[in-house]
C-alpha cells in the first residue's frame, strides 16, 4: 500500500489507516528521536507529540518527500521545542553542525573509545537502514531480532499465516542486508 493511499484513507477518517500509520511509523520515529535525545522517556514524549502534530497536519503533506522524511522534520522541531522547554532557551541540535560532530569524533584516542565509536556508528547505520525499510519489514525485524518474538506471534500481529510471516521476514532480511551494504559502502567512500 502506498503512502499516498494511507494518507487518503486517514483524511477519509478510516480508523484502520490511523492504526497502520501509528504502527508503521512510531518505531522508526522513536529510534530517530532516541538517537538525538539519548533518553527513552523524552524520546517517547517527542514521538507522541510528533504523531499528534502529524495527524493534525496530515492534509499538508504534499508527497514531495517520503512520509517518513516529513515526519522526521516534524520530529526535529519537537525535539528542539522539548529541549527549549527543558532548558528555558532555544537550542540547536549538535547534529546540525557537522564541524562539531567531526571534532567530537576525532577526540577518541584509545582503542576502547574507538571500539565504542565503531559500535555506535554501526548502531546508527542499522537504525538508518531500518528507518528506510517498509514499515512492516522494519517492525518484523525488530520484533524478531530485538524483542525476540516468535514467528507465530509476528504472524498474528501482522494478520498473516506463519508461512507468510516467514516469507516476509526473509524479504525483510534481504532488504536490510542490501540496504546495510549500500550505507556501509557509502560510509567508506
Amino acid at each position: 500500500m502506498s503512502e499516498r493511499d494511507l494518507v487518503r484513507r486517514m483524511l477519509a477518517g478510516r480508523e484502520r489507516a490511523f492504526e497502520e500509520f501509528f504502527d508503521g511509523y512510531f518505531p522508526a520515529l522513536f529510534r530517530f528521536a532516541l538517537a538525538r535525545t539519548g533518553d527513552e522517556g523524552v524520546a517517547e514524549d517527542v514521538v507522541q507529540a510528533t504523531m499528534t502534530t502529524a495527524i493534525r497536519k496530515i492534509g499538508t503533506w504534499r508527497g514531495e518527500a517520503a512520509l517518513f522524511t516529513w515526519l522526521c522534520t516534524i520530529c526535529r522541531h519537537e525535539i528542539g521545542a522539548q529541549l527549549e522547554r527543558a532548558r528555558g532557551r532555544s537550542v540547536a541540535l549538535v547534529e546540525d553542525d557537522p564541524a562539531i560532530a567531526a571534532a567530537l569524533a576525532s577526540l577518541s584516542a584509545d582503542d576502547d573509545q574507538d571500539a565504542a565509536l565503531a559500535r555506535g556508528e554501526t548502531t546508527r547505520l542499522v537504525h538508518v537502514v531500518l528507518d528506510r525499510l517498509p514499515p512492516r519489514y522494519a517492525s518484523a525485524l525488530e520484533w524478531k531480532y530485538i524483542d525476540g518474538i516468535s514467528v507465530k506471534e509476528i504472524a498474528d500481529r501482522l494478520q498473516l499465516t506463519a508461512k507468510a510471516a516467514e516469507s516476509l521476514l526473509t524479504r525483510a532480511r534481504d532488504a536490510f542486508r542490501d540496504g546495510f551494504a549500500i550505507v556501509t559502502q557509502g560510509e567508506k567512500a
